[in-house]
């Protein structure tokens, strides 16, 4: 009798042990599942905790733009509005800027179209109708003068904003942006990568991933040591969604022809770069810089590459609040 019991004891001590251990493993896969949402989760309770809240504009009923705004615009402060790149949303890739400059400036950071929130049903992939529907979207939000900060896509976007609206848009800073590649070089530099471009900026697998990001830094990629699974996440998270549109995007940038009569934009120009891109040469800096003349500055952050926001980010930050607030 003694021994049935001692059995039954044992029994359900390994029951319960068993079925302990298989509620773990299934909230260890859960949490693993969702570790990119948790962390984007907390990069909007950081913005939220530097003063700005999430908004989207329907700007007609094909296209709807999401921003995140400061709460309470102050008007004896200026107004800056950070466009993002490729590599994310702008919770990714503003996170070491958006605290500092949310201390000086009225931000106004949006989704580019079919990234984050934002979306289109029109067909159009071009920058200029990227920069059109911001400038939209900013009159909606009431903003009437602003300067612009943008990042390499982002950098043709913020250009194009500067050209239509020169009453509107009052300095501007353009980092890493290839705005006078010539179609020799964009070749030139197609042929080095071996890759299409589209595959690089909208990755389908961890490698993908891990490319992108060895072409955007200049020291040592952190993310060789990520796990397959997290950059599986990520990738998720970031570029399944509207993945045809962003591949779309870039195709067209790729094979539209060099822009070769750039128009020359009349507001004061910061053109910041990292000394070692090999997304964007350095030569292209001194090349837009000579193309805007006396009324442009170019900076050369040392020991960074294409991504300076993310390597540099305190000597990026004190170049921006200088020169947008002088």
């Amino acid at each position: 009798m003694e021994s049935k019991n001692v059995w039954q004891l044992i029994s359900l001590y390994l029951s319960t042990t068993l079925a302990l251990l298989r509620h773990l493993v299934l909230h260890i896969l859960t949490f693993n599942q969702s570790i990119i949402k948790f962390m984007d989760s907390i990069l909007s309770f950081y913005f939220r905790s530097c003063g700005l809240s999430p908004i989207a504009v329907d700007l007609d009923d094909q296209t709807t733009l999401h921003f995140w705004v400061t709460n309470h615009r102050r008007f004896d402060k200026p107004t800056l509005v950070m466009v993002h790149g490729y590599g994310g949303n702008p919770l990714w890739q503003f996170i070491y800027q958006v605290g500092p400059l949310s201390r000086r400036f009225n931000l106004f950071i949006p989704d580019l179209l079919f990234f984050g929130k934002s979306y289109s049903k029109s067909p159009i992939r071009s920058d200029l109708f990227q920069a059109k529907c911001l400038l939209n979207g900013l009159g909606k939000l009431g903003v009437d003068r602003f300067s612009v900060y943008a990042i390499s896509y982002g950098g043709f976007v913020g250009y194009r904003m500067a050209e239509m609206r020169p009453d509107a848009v009052e300095r501007v800073v353009i980092m890493s942006s290839g705005l006078l590649y010539s179609d020799e070089q964009r070749a030139a530099q197609l042929s080095e990568i071996g890759r299409h471009p589209s595959e690089i900026l909208v990755p389908k697998k961890p490698d993908d991933l891990r490319l992108l990001v060895n072409l955007s830094m200049c020291k040592e990629n952190a993310l060789n040591w990520v796990p397959d699974f997290l950059m599986r996440q990520f990738i998720t998270l970031m570029y399944d969604h509207c993945r045809k549109e962003k591949i779309e995007l870039a195709n067209y940038l790729v094979e539209k022809k060099a822009d070769t009569n750039l128009p020359v934009i009349s507001q004061e120009t910061l053109i910041i770069w990292g000394d070692h891109d090999k997304v964007f040469p350095l030569e292209l800096a001194y090349k837009l810089q000579r193309h805007l003349g006396s009324n442009s500055r170019l900076e050369i952050i040392k020991n960074a590459g294409h991504a300076a926001n993310m390597e540099s980010p305190d000597e990026i930050n004190r170049l921006i609040l200088s020169f947008v607030s002088s």
